[in-house]
């Protein structure tokens, strides 16, 4: 698989952890058909592509995640 050419570079006010996520449990959605998987490590949210888990994963504090999952039941983020 060829490398990465994307350089990440920290921004500026980021209050995160750089985490380890080598041996998180990661979780797919209730039947285990989506793309998302999600990982909770060291009391934050880790979210990545389970098609691409060699990809960079998003990172939530407990506020944002649940944000997140308020809109997302409310439709915030709705296609059609």
């Amino acid at each position: 698989m060829a490398e990465s050419t994307i350089q990440q570079h920290p921004l500026t006010g980021w209050d995160k952890p750089e985490l380890d996520l080598s041996d998180a449990e990661w979780h797919s959605g209730s039947r285990g058909l989506g793309d998302v998987q999600i990982a909770f490590v060291e009391g934050f949210i880790a979210m990545r592509n389970s098609g691409r888990p060699e990809s960079p994963s998003l990172i939530f504090t407990p506020a944002e995640w649940g944000a997140f999952v308020s809109g997302a039941r409310e439709g915030e983020f709705d296609l059609t």
